[in-house]
């Protein structure tokens, strides 16, 4: 069985993966959008696989932070791939980025509920 330790560095290392390959989808030439499409389709799951693997190891159920999480996650993804659709308004999912991952961080430190 997979200790707590192993999800949660694997966790946050697709994390980090998933943030740096959706801020690189704003400056990358087209070329690069199945690579990178892939890798942060890889680095979502395994963030999915890993958080919920956590929320079981500590027997935490399903609570409304961790929905917060989720719906962070999943917006995450989805701007990798609008990246390359929509280059005009970078700037604004640059920030809307930011903010879900600002957002993700906080409900884990703070767990409003």
């Amino acid at each position: 069985m997979i200790n707590l330790t192993t999800y949660l560095v694997i966790h946050l290392s697709s994390i980090i993966v998933l943030l740096g390959y959706t801020f690189y989808a704003f400056a990358a030439p087209a070329a690069t959008r199945k690579r990178v499409l892939m890798i942060t389709g890889v680095a979502a799951l395994l963030a999915l696989v890993t958080g919920f693997g956590m929320l079981q190891r500590l027997h935490l159920g399903f609570p409304g932070w961790a929905i917060v999480k989720l719906v962070c996650l999943i917006g995450l993804s989805m701007i990798a791939g609008i990246a390359y659709r929509r280059r005009a308004l970078a700037d604004v999912y640059m920030i809307i980025a930011f903010a879900l991952a600002i957002t993700a961080v906080a409900m884990v430190y703070v767990r409003p509920f």
